[in-house]
C-alpha cells in the first residue's frame, strides 16, 4: 500500500469501529496515529451488528474476512415469514467482496470490537483511554490540541470519529444541527440459534417490525422496532413484560422465543436518534467521520459499515492528493452523496413502519435501498 506523504501524525478522536477503522488504515499507510477514547475501558455496549452487503464488504476490503466469518455467522440469504410464523419468501443476495464470502451476516458487537483492537493494538497505534479532546487550534501547517487530563499536542490532521454526540463535532461546527429523535426505538435480546435456521428471519406485523439476525456460531440476536412517539424512558426492570407484550401477536418460532423471556433476559431498549451533516464534514485540518456526520437507524444495517467506507476512502484520498484541501474535498464529494442515501433511505423506511404505509411500499424501498447500497463506493 502506497505511503501517505501529505501527513505525518494523525490524532484519531473515538475508538469505535469508525475510529479503530481509520486508525488501521493511516499506520497500513506508514502514518504515526495516536487513538484516544473516553472510556477508560475503550470497550463497547451493544448485543450485535447486522453485517449488510455494505457493511461486510467495508469490513473485508478492511482485511478482516476470515475472522468474520469464524467468529460471526454470514450467509447468503433472509427468510421472510407472516406474523404466525409460516415462511413467506427467501430473498438471496449478491457476493459483493469475493466468491468466498456469503454476502451478509452478524457478528456480536463485543467480538468485532476485539477483533478491531487486536488488530490497532498490533499496528502498534498509541491507544490512550480514559481521554477526550478538549480544544483544539490550527494554523495552515498543523492542529494544536489540547486533552482532559491536561497535556497537549500536535498533529497534522485530526479525525472526529467520536460518534452521535461528537464532542468534535461541536467544536469545529458550533451550529450544526443536533441529533434527532427518529420516533422509533429498538429492541435487543440474545437468543440461541433454533435448529434448522442457517440465515436470519423477518416476520412482518402491522404494529413493529421483528427479525432474528444470525451473529456468532451458535448465537443470533431479536431486533424489534417499535413506534415510540412520546419517547418514554422505561426502567430496566420493565423491559422483559414489556417485549413479551409487543410479541404477543406473533407465531411459530417467534413465539417459542418470546416466552423464554424473562427477568434475566439482557435486553437493550434504545431510542432511534440521527443525525446527517451534507454540506461540509471538514474544516482546515480536521476532518469528521461516521456517527459524527451521519448516524443512521438500523433499517439498513449500514452505520457501522458507512464509518468503515468513510476511513478507507479518506486514507484513499489522502495518499492521492498533493493538499490536505484538495483530499479533505475530494473525500466529501465522494462520502456525503452516499452516506446521505443510507440515512435518508433508512428514516423513510421507519416512516413507512410508523405510518403503515402498504407493505408493497415498504419492500420497494427496501429493494431499491439494498440495490443502492451494494453499488460500488471505491
Amino acid at each position: 500500500m502506497s505511503e501517505i506523504s501529505l501527513v505525518n501524525k494523525v490524532l484519531v478522536v473515538g475508538g469505535g469501529v469508525g475510529g479503530m477503522a481509520a486508525a488501521m488504515r493511516l499506520r497500513a499507510h506508514g502514518v504515526e496515529v495516536d487513538l484516544i477514547d473516553i472510556d477508560p475501558n475503550w470497550g463497547v455496549y451493544g448485543t450485535g451488528i447486522t453485517l449488510s452487503v455494505l457493511t461486510l464488504r467495508a469490513l473485508c476490503d478492511l482485511g478482516l474476512a476470515e475472522e468474520i466469518m469464524a467468529k460471526g455467522n454470514c450467509y447468503d440469504s433472509f427468510i421472510l415469514c407472516s406474523q404466525s410464523g409460516d415462511v413467506l419468501t427467501k430473498v438471496t443476495s449478491p457476493r459483493l467482496y469475493s466468491p468466498d464470502v456469503p454476502a451478509e451476516g452478524g457478528i456480536l458487537r463485543p467480538v468485532l470490537h476485539a477483533i478491531m483492537k487486536a488488530r490497532v493494538q498490533a499496528a502498534e497505534v498509541n491507544v490512550r483511554t480514559g481521554l477526550s479532546l478538549t480544544g483544539l487550534a490550527q494554523d495552515d501547517d498543523g492542529v494544536d490540541v489540547q486533552f482532559s487530563d491536561g497535556g497537549q499536542g500536535r498533529y497534522d490532521l485530526v479525525i472526529g470519529a467520536d460518534g452521535l454526540f461528537s464532542k468534535t463535532r461541536s467544536m469545529i461546527f458550533p451550529d450544526a444541527p443536533k441529533p434527532r429523535f427518529t420516533g422509533q426505538a429498538c429492541w435487543r435480546a440474545l437468543f440461541d440459534i433454533p435448529e434448522g435456521w442457517e440465515c436470519g428471519h423477518m416476520f412482518l406485523s402491522d404494529k413493529v417490525k421483528l427479525g432474528f439476525s444470525l451473529c456468532s456460531p451458535d448465537k443470533m440476536y431479536l431486533y424489534l422496532l417499535e413506534h415510540v412517539p412520546d419517547n418514554p424512558w422505561r426502567e430496566k426492570a420493565e423491559l422483559p413484560g414489556l417485549l413479551k407484550g409487543l410479541m404477543a401477536g406473533f407465531g411459530g418460532e417467534a413465539a417459542r422465543l418470546r416466552d423464554t423471556i424473562n427477568d434475566q433476559t439482557e435486553i437493550i431498549y434504545r431510542p432511534l436518534e440521527s443525525i446527517l451533516l451534507t454540506d461540509r464534514w471538514s474544516t482546515g485540518r480536521v476532518v469528521l467521520i461516521g456517527d459524527a456526520v451521519h448516524a443512521t437507524t438500523p433499517h439498513l444495517g449500514s452505520g457501522a459499515g458507512a464509518a468503515v467506507e468513510d476511513a478507507i476512502v479518506l486514507c484513499e484520498e489522502l495518499a492521492a492528493k498533493a493538499a490536505i484541501s484538495e483530499a479533505l474535498a475530494a473525500f466529501e464529494s465522494r462520502r456525503i452523496p452516499r452516506t446521505s442515501l443510507v440515512v435518508n433511505n433508512s428514516l423513510r423506511i421507519g416512516e413507512l413502519e410508523m405510518t403503515g404505509a402498504p407493505k408493497q411500499q415498504q419492500a420497494s424501498l427496501m429493494a431499491e435501498s439494498i440495490a443502492a447500497i451494494a453499488a460500488p463506493y471505491r
